[in-house]
């Protein structure tokens, strides 16, 4: 949710809050109360490899807000979850680091499901700019090292709905 929207709309017992420091409380606890509150929506995705098929535990960014925000100022983000961008329609997609704390894999996706492209260990907090180098449908976001660990390469096969069955 935006911030200052959030604090607009913050009230307790009929005062409004205007602390910054009470009204970023207030925020963080809403975002460790609810971890929903962060993506729209959590679901299953799966990675065909040579050595077997990973499942994986994927927010959803399909709105401008949830991909602008995408994993900035997570301090942590567990092994087997990630958050999946939803570009539709396929299309040239760059991406960048600032304001992540954490190293990511960024594995672009074409529309039938393949993967085109990863970029590995990237940078937490760089302006640089990681291209899908050509068309993508989506970006699934996981800890540095998954692609390593598990063998995903390019080519792979992903499987959710956001991808066609060609």
């Amino acid at each position: 949710m935006n911030f200052a929207l959030m604090v607009a709309r913050l009230r307790i017992p009929g005062r409004l809050v205007t602390s910054s420091l009470a009204a970023a409380s207030a925020v963080l606890l809403v975002l460790c109360a609810n971890p929903a509150a962060r993506a729209a929506s959590v679901q299953p995705l799966e990675i065909a490899t040579k050595s077997g098929v990973r499942v994986f535990l994927v927010e959803m960014a399909t709105t401008e807000e949830e991909k602008t925000q995408g994993l900035m100022h997570r301090k942590e983000l567990p092994d087997g979850k990630g958050m999946l961008f939803d570009f539709s329609p396929e299309q040239q997609i760059s991406m960048w680091m600032k304001n992540t704390y954490i190293p990511l894999d960024m594995i672009f996706i074409r529309a039938d499901g393949r993967i085109l492209r990863i970029a590995e260990n990237t940078e937490p907090f760089s302006t640089k700019i990681i291209s899908s180098g050509g068309l993508a449908r989506g970006v699934l976001e996981v800890i540095a090292g998954t692609a390593q660990k598990y063998g995903i390469q390019p080519g792979d096969r992903v499987a959710h709905p956001l991808f066609s069955k060609r």
